[in-house]
């Protein structure tokens, strides 16, 4: 059995994991020194190098001074916190990497409460200590009082630190010895404190697939961690379900992971961290044992959905022009297979036939989904974004998060108003020597969606925004997210240039000239707080004293282009999101004009 460290990286987003093992790959010498090869190289998903940010958790291995060191990458993002929750049980510590100059940061906190509540070992890195507004000394200590909040051990807290700057590959073991050289001194560490895996080999196979992935050649590919025991290829168990069943089940192809590649094998023993072939329809969760030895495992603990959106077929009349997949047949089936890998995610029939209510931990959780399928192909409605509501001893309680916002002092006043009215209370305030504010808040789940356009508008672009699910609190009083009503076009056609002129007066525009609309389509927002039917196909009426460059005069302002994250926080509850691979629009959910008057005088009278 050779050598073995199981250890998962993981930190707040942005604080440097991926880069950090672009350098442990580099170093270890996984690489030619003449090969080209790509920057954060383990994010290999389109969204993930698009959004650079890690979504999904992923598994490398390198070898050092004779011992493999199984490396998981995980998430930063609270979004994806379900990722870091199952892989963690995969591994026997924790790498907790932490910016010099931000500190432990809200999705900090999470991953190391989860990694301490499971027993883990944690080892600290205090990465980007080459910034110059590092405060490397200070953050160590707020390190050490989060271990000391979240009631860690006295083993967990003797924790041993190095210090990094992960993008030039360098570590050291004391601060005084900065700049080091290379990232021996991290290595060193985790062969040092990184507790080896149990070796019960002996025992009967116990094997919990913790992530899945798929190939078209091998089919379902499960991974996880021996736990006990040993699996060979070509060997004969069953998967014990969460629901008590049991499938028979071959182990078709044994492999375990070197670098970015999985190497084939015959045998792994406990400890290993492994990918299978064959397991038949097992899922994250279920465990493989031998058919005479059942022994499940508990199944693997995630919290809670907090937002829900409804996904509905596209109805509107640009429906299937542009999409492949576009009945709610399609739909439920992408949804189902999604379902499968994705723990975070739940899905339910909605309140129509041809709906689904699809719960996940937040509004980029679920845009990564959308996203993923409008390049698949399909075509959807997608509603407005609801925090998932609960009772407690018959009270409505709401979801409440934590919130760090990192600005220039100069914008703190728009973004301390901003976050009142919308049911925050703030919970500290420092300011630093280079003017920049953090703030700490506690506000409703509700009160965030659709304010992270206001605040980049209201800090410049300087500003930072973080936060994390903290617990479920008593129901606020309910506010309008939006306080400007829209511009909805009346008839179908193409815009014209002329008659946005006019419009452009009347508030935003979101579309341009020559572009396709149709009834009921949202096409700007109104400056007052009423929506507006508007017609933007109306052309100039021709005359014979028409002179020759009256129609060069037209200048509009460039119309406002919707990210998918936006759109979705931007509609209001009658409204969607129509999302095709090609384009978003905004629309109302009934498109007929003098159905929605007679909605709104019956919602008036009704109150």
């Amino acid at each position: 059995m050779p050598d073995i460290r199981n250890i998962a990286i993981v930190a707040h987003v942005d604080h440097g994991k991926t880069t950090l093992v672009d350098g442990l790959l580099r170093q270890s010498g996984l690489f030619r020194d003449n090969q080209v090869v790509a920057e954060r190289v383990m994010d290999s998903n389109d969204q993930e190098r698009e959004r650079g940010i890690t979504i999904l958790a992923k598994n490398t291995a390198v070898e050092w001074k004779g011992v493999r060191i199984n490396i998981v990458d995980t998430p930063g993002h609270a979004d994806f916190g379900s990722e870091v929750e199952r892989v963690l049980n995969m591994v026997d510590a924790v790498l907790l990497l932490v910016d010099a100059a931000e500190g432990p940061m809200p999705q900090t906190r999470f991953v190391l409460s989860k990694a301490l509540s499971l027993g883990k070992k944690a080892l600290v890195c205090i990465n980007k200590i080459d910034r110059k507004d590092a405060r490397t000394a200070v953050v160590l200590d707020e390190v050490f009082d989060l271990f000391v909040a979240l009631d860690a051990t006295d083993a967990q807290l003797d924790f041993p630190v190095v210090y990094a700057c992960a993008r030039e590959g360098w570590a050291v073991r004391e601060l005084e010895e900065a700049p080091g050289t290379n990232l021996s001194p991290l290595f060193d560490m985790i062969l040092e404190h990184a507790p080896p895996p149990s070796q019960d080999a002996s025992g009967p196979l116990q094997f919990q697939v913790a992530t899945l992935d798929y190939s078209a050649f091998l089919g379902r590919i499960c991974i996880g961690r021996i736990r006990r025991g040993r699996i060979a290829r070509g060997m004969n168990a069953i998967v014990c379900k969460l629901d008590g069943t049991q499938e028979p089940v071959k182990v078709t192809k044994l492999q375990t992971f070197r670098g970015l590649e999985r190497i084939d094998c015959d045998a792994a023993e406990a400890g290993d961290i492994v990918a299978l072939s064959g397991a038949g329809s097992a899922t994250v969760g279920d465990t493989i044992c031998p058919a005479e030895t059942p022994d499940p495992l508990p199944a693997i603990a995630v919290d809670e959905p907090t937002l829900s959106m409804t996904f509905t077929a596209n109805t509107s009349p640009f429906a299937g022009r542009e999409g492949k997949y576009v009945t709610s047949r399609q739909i439920k089936d992408r949804l189902d297979r999604e379902a499968i890998a994705n723990v975070g995610l739940r899905i339910e029939p909605g309140p129509g036939r041809e709906s689904f209510v699809v719960s996940g931990r937040g509004t980029l959780h679920l845009s990564v989904l959308i996203e993923s399928m409008r390049r698949e192909g399909y075509e959807l409605g997608i509603s407005q974004p609801q925090v998932i509501e609960k009772d407690i001893d018959g009270v409505p309680h709401e979801p409440f998060e934590t919130v760090v916002v990192l600005c220039p002092d100069a914008s703190t006043g728009a973004v301390i108003q901003k976050l009142a009215q919308r049911g925050g209370e703030m919970v500290s305030l420092k300011v630093d020597e280079q003017a920049q504010a953090r703030m700490e808040w506690t506000i409703p789940s509700r009160g965030l969606i659709g304010y992270r356009s206001e605040f980049l508008t209201d800090t410049r672009g300087a500003g930072n925004l973080y936060h994390q699910f903290e617990k479920f609190g008593p129901q606020q009083a309910k506010r309008r997210r939006r306080l400007n009503g829209v511009l909805i076009v009346l008839e179908d056609g193409e815009s014209v240039a002329y008659s946005l002129n006019s419009l452009q007066e009347r508030g935003q525009l979101f579309v341009g000239p020559g572009e396709k609309v149709y009834r009921g389509m949202i096409c700007g927002l109104n400056s007052r707080d009423n929506d507006l039917v508007v017609n933007p196909c109306k052309g100039k009426k021709l005359t014979n004293i028409r002179a020759a460059g009256s129609d060069d005069n037209v200048i509009l302002t460039p119309p406002r282009k919707f990210s998918l994250e936006e759109a979705l926080e931007f509609i209001e509850q009658d409204e969607l999101v129509e999302v095709t691979p090609q384009t978003i629009r905004l629309r109302k959910r009934n498109l007929d004009h003098e159905e929605r008057k007679r909605e709104d005088r019956a919602v008036k009278s009704a109150e």
